[in-house]
């Protein structure tokens, strides 16, 4: 396994998406309902390919994945890193959901009870919340660290505007900085580097990528004249996820498995270790329901696509960038003094 720098933290390439774990619940709980034993042969599989950090939240399951993924590294909490998230609502009453300074102390407290641990090494806010001044969040997330409750913190899903606004306060104030970003990036959606990449690179926020295979689209079960097969989440939840054009995804794949016969290695297996080539990636966060799903997963590291594998891959998922993007990828004076993230990447 390959370890990157988050923070003072180091992550592997890929953690493991507890978002499986519990089964209980409508929406957050669809994804899977691995119970503690399967979960115990999950962590048993990932540590041994030195998979060492596991993400949840509170919302997943109803905090049953909180629960179990608790019980699974029981007695081994020194071998992995935990990281969860709060924010998104838990229930429709008053101080259900956001992150004021009242919700964000009941959100720790309760995390580290259902986890059975004394401290989160990475906590995330699973959305911004645009009723709480960014002063009274990170102030009081600062109040965590010092209490030991958090080691790092970081967010998700934020916009670029709400990042580097809570990125200035904290600089201002003396809070804890963000280390993190948990964001959606898959070939199928790159809206990520359009300002958030160039922003992670700038001040010094690692990604850790979320549905990586495009919300189940990119396993190599789907492509021209495939339907959804019967057995797919997507029939539950696609209404959920990042919309994807039909014809965009058809040419990934295609992509896909132009470089799938040349290396012999799987659809998703390549769609992994692409986003593994992006900069400010620290870590791709991967799901399994069984530990067949979970080897699979594993099989994207350990080995490189070549230059010219990932420039068919670049070309294949290339969308329209949105302004005031566009101008800095098409027009050539607008390039030279702010160079598209393609040269970023290029430029390693």
């Amino acid at each position: 396994m390959e370890y990157r720098r988050l923070g003072g933290l180091e992550v592997p390439a890929l953690s493991f998406g507890a978002g499986t774990f519990g089964g209980r619940g409508e929406l957050f709980g669809a994804w899977g309902d691995t119970d503690v034993a399967g979960a115990r042969r999950l962590v048993d599989v990932a540590l041994d390919a030195g998979l060492t950090m596991f993400d949840t939240a509170d919302v997943y399951s109803d905090g049953a994945s909180e629960e179990v993924l608790g019980q699974a590294v029981k007695g081994r909490r020194d071998k992995v890193l935990i990281s969860t998230k709060a924010g998104l609502p838990m229930h429709d009453g008053p101080n259900g959901a956001g992150t004021s300074r009242s919700r964000l102390i009941t959100a720790v407290d309760d995390a580290l009870r259902r986890l059975g641990t004394d401290y989160i090494d990475l906590f995330q806010l699973h959305a911004f919340d645009a009723a709480t001044p960014v002063e009274e969040v990170l102030g009081t997330l600062g109040d965590l660290v010092t209490a030991g409750k958090l080691r790092y913190v970081g967010v998700s899903n934020f916009s670029g505007w709400q990042l580097m606004k809570s990125l200035a306060a904290a600089d201002r104030h003396g809070h804890p900085r963000y280390v993190a970003h948990q964001v959606y990036y898959s070939l199928v959606g790159r809206d990520y580097e359009w300002e958030l990449m160039p922003l992670g690179l700038d001040q010094g926020v690692g990604a850790l990528v979320w549905s990586p295979l495009g919300w189940g689209r990119l396993t190599g079960r789907i492509r021209r004249g495939s339907p959804i097969p019967a057995g797919s989440r997507l029939h539950k939840t696609a209404a959920y996820g990042p919309p994807v054009a039909d014809e965009l995804l058809y040419r990934v794949v295609d992509a896909l498995d132009e470089v799938a016969q040349e290396t012999g290695k799987s659809v998703p297996q390549i769609a992994l270790n692409w986003l593994l080539t992006r900069p400010s990636v620290a870590s791709v966060i991967v799901g399994a329901r069984n530990e067949e799903q979970l080897r699979e997963n594993l099989g994207a590291v350990g080995w490189r696509l070549t230059p010219e594998q990932v420039r068919r891959l670049d070309a294949a998922s290339e969308v329209t960038a949105a302004y005031p993007y566009f101008p800095y990828r098409n027009q050539e004076g607008f390039a030279r003094v702010n160079p598209p993230v393609e040269r970023l990447i290029a430029a390693g």
